[in-house]
């Protein structure tokens, strides 16, 4: 048996969820792959198996479907070798909010927003249990920028950087690791469903799915909270940071700020 225990990778047939599956059986973890396309799956898993020699199992499951989804729970809760979750699996969109289709847009929130909930309540408790585990939530700097691309997709990944910032605070003291990944644009197929292919985007802005991977591994085993493998002046998000927790103590008050009295000049203040 590893060592390591098990890492279970969601979207992982393909894309990031592949090249974190590949990586992870590297560095000695045994493997559950999820994706909705079992075929893939087995061919995934038997070149993983070929070349690191790990144990890896296949979970062909849907994560907007709600059956497929507790197949994951159910494993998350139950497996006591899982050690490591990485939530992936996702989609996006860049086309303009009011020209997407909002049964799309529900199902988009189903996965990154729903799934990535779920599966991290399922792996958590078990995870405090035995003080040692860990959660990797993939976002997008997008997270940052909702307004970027879709806005729904913006807002789902600005949901997986508060939620992970809320686990990070709460896990951390039980001794559970949690990493928020927050890629640029990356060479994927994402580009695609998106509707814009990756080969229209400007070549300076696209990392490849090894690189974004790998560094954020390198972030994560640094016990990193937040990476973001295409900033480069990391300085920057010290700042925002830094700003954020500047405001947290003076975000609630009984008495309404200067600026919102009546007669107040609001250019002044």
């Amino acid at each position: 048996m590893s060592t390591k225990g098990t890492a279970v990778v969601t979207g992982a047939s393909s894309g990031i969820g592949a090249i974190y599956a590949d990586r992870l059986a590297r560095r000695g973890y045994d493997l559950v792959i999820v994706a909705r396309n079992a075929e893939r799956l087995e061919k995934q898993a038997e070149a993983l198996r070929a070349r690191h020699g790990v144990a890896v199992r296949t979970l062909s499951a849907d994560l907007t479907d709600k059956s497929g989804l507790r197949q994951v729970e159910d494993l998350l809760r139950n497996d006591t070798s899982v050690s490591l979750l990485v939530n992936n699996a996702g989609f996006g969109g860049a086309g303009e909010l009011l020209q997407s289709d909002v049964d799309r847009m529900e199902e988009m929130v189903d996965v990154n927003v729903t799934a990535v909930m779920r599966l991290a309540y399922a792996a958590a408790p078990g995870f405090a249990a035995r003080g040692a585990g860990a959660i990797i939530n993939i976002a997008s700097i997008v997270a940052i920028g909702p307004e970027i691309l879709n806005g729904v997709y913006g807002g789902t990944k600005a949901f997986v950087l508060a939620f992970s910032q809320s686990l990070h605070k709460e896990l951390s003291p039980k001794g559970v690791q949690v990493q928020v990944v927050l890629p640029g644009a990356t060479a994927t197929d994402f580009w695609d469903t998106a509707g814009v292919p990756v080969s229209h985007l400007p070549t300076e802005w696209v990392m490849t799915a090894e690189n974004l991977v790998d560094a954020a591994l390198l972030g994560f085993e640094r016990g990193e909270f937040a990476s973001i493998p295409s900033l480069q002046d990391g300085a920057e998000w010290e700042a925002y940071e830094t700003a954020r927790q500047a405001m947290l103590p003076h975000l609630s008050s009984s008495a309404v700020a200067p600026r919102y009295r009546a007669g107040a000049d609001a250019g002044a203040l």
